[in-house]
């Protein structure tokens, strides 16, 4: 897997400290420092997610893609999935991760709790990189509902 992120700040774009990311299967991100209003030109102009806040969306589309692989895998009749991640940082550099909440919402035609539960703890426990990864360093939460479509 490859990745390259250049700064586009050098390019005399709106914000100081963009970045664009070009993935190995030619997709296109962009990223964008926070606003400093002490310092300006050392800011970003919140044109695009901060590089955390993509980290975090990366761990929920991994985690949120286990989850509907492995319910149909079971051959349940799953209609929507959503997850809602809550993150806390240290205080102090490096500001990583120290907490999660991951809150799944998933909708679908007569399927058991516990399949969902299953689920959810197969991709925290085996199969989602980014959750085990940052799980290094945050306490991962999970919970979920379940809406009967």
């Amino acid at each position: 897997m490859e990745c390259t992120v250049s700064w586009t700040g050098a390019a005399g774009t709106r914000s100081g400290m963009g970045f664009v990311a070009e993935t190995g299967s030619g997709h296109v991100l962009a990223m964008d420092g926070a606003p400093d209003a002490a310092q300006p030109a050392l800011g970003g102009q919140n044109l695009a997610p901060r590089p955390m806040e993509t980290l975090l969306a990366g761990t929920g589309g991994c985690t949120a893609y286990d989850v509907v692989l492995i319910l149909r895998r079971g051959r349940h009749d799953v209609r929507g999935c959503s997850v809602k991640l809550s993150a806390e940082r240290a205080s102090t550099d490096p500001k990583v991760f120290t907490r999660i909440h991951m809150h799944f919402t998933v909708t679908g035609k007569g399927i058991p709790a516990t399949a969902v539960e299953r689920a959810i703890a197969l991709s925290h426990d085996k199969y989602c990189s980014a959750s085990i990864m940052l799980g290094k360093t945050a306490e991962i939460v999970t919970s979920f509902d379940l809406i009967e479509a």
